[in-house]
């Protein structure tokens, strides 16, 4: 039995497998996925992005809490940053999840960096994919931290709720151009201390810049205090919103194309690459195109063109 059918029949432990195969590239988790892509895309992605410090992880764990009471089962995939050790990633959020462990209608998985950005992990639309299969209504993706162009989670999530949190002051103004244009939700984290409503008018006057065209969603600044657990319901239902306009207004299309497109294209252009790499390796690997490229025998772009007609060469025989 293939692991995509136990994780259709909602085995947890053949999800956990899975998802180990994926995060570390191995050739079979890719047949699986072929399996398992046609009955996803029930699952409902939520986006949870913002610098470090913001109170993300907590954030999340409150999410997972109030969903869970409203009868949802919660996919959580919390991108930590890599271990200079082992590589693998710094289990901070799965600590701070803990409560949860005992919930079988929660999963938890903590995937690191690896040296990707954009506040991802490579294998995170897989992931999230797998915990779809394995029949979650909500899948949370934190991002680590993030600043200007770290913002890829806007091309994996359905709903992407920008945390920020009092203090930042100018540092609001240096990253507009980048994170504060693919928030769906803002949220001011830790409102309860000093200069909360302060953050909330700046986030607010600069959404009020960005143009928008008629019959678009207006985004809102929401305020919560994750670790008292103040203001989740609101920014629960502030999501649920979010859900109901891109179905009722026809955006889920738009959204779904674009997103399959960018899928698409990095599925490639990883390939294409791996190709090329096997294609060199036949002729005596990276390093001797490298020795080429580094005594002028040959220009990189024509050592680049050389290998791509190789690898057409190859595909035509």
């Amino acid at each position: 039995m293939h692991l995509a059918d136990m994780v259709l029949d909602g085995n947890v432990r053949s999800a956990a497998r899975l998802m180990r195969d994926i995060d570390d590239a191995r050739p079979e988790a890719v047949e699986e996925l072929k399996l398992l892509y046609p009955r996803t895309g029930n699952a409902y992605i939520i986006g949870i992005t913002g610098p470090p410090g913001a109170g993300k992880s907590t954030l999340v764990d409150q999410l997972t809490n109030t969903f869970r009471q409203r009868g949802k089962k919660v996919g959580v995939v919390a991108i930590d940053p890599t271990s200079p050790f082992t590589g693998g990633a710094i289990l901070g959020d799965r600590i701070r999840m803990s409560r949860h462990a005992a919930d079988e209608g929660v999963f938890i998985r903590s995937l690191a960096t690896r040296g990707a950005l954009g506040g991802l992990s490579r294998s995170t639309s897989d992931v999230a994919l797998v915990l779809d299969g394995l029949g979650m209504d909500v899948v949370i993706i934190e991002t680590v931290g993030v600043g200007q162009d770290e913002v890829d989670i806007v091309k994996a999530a359905h709903t992407t709720c920008v945390v920020m949190v009092p203090g930042l002051g100018d540092d609001i103004q240096a990253i507009k151009a980048g994170i504060l244009e693919i928030g769906d939700v803002f949220v001011v984290n830790k409102a309860d201390r000093d200069g909360a409503d302060r953050t909330a008018r700046e986030l607010e006057n600069m959404l009020e810049m960005r143009k928008a065209s008629e019959g678009s969603w207006t985004p809102k600044v929401k305020r919560t205090v994750a670790q008292l657990g103040k203001g989740i319901d609101e920014l629960v239902d502030e999501i649920l919103a979010h859900r109901d306009y891109l179905f009722s207004s026809g955006t889920i299309n738009d959204f779904l194309r674009e997103r399959n497109k960018r899928h698409f294209v990095e599925i490639l252009r990883d390939s294409l690459l791996k190709q090329a790499m096997a294609t060199m390796e036949q002729e005596g690997g990276l390093n001797q195109v490298l020795d080429r490229i580094g005594s002028n025998e040959i220009d990189p772009y024509s050592a680049a063109e050389d290998v791509l007609s190789k690898m057409v060469g190859c595909a035509a025989e």
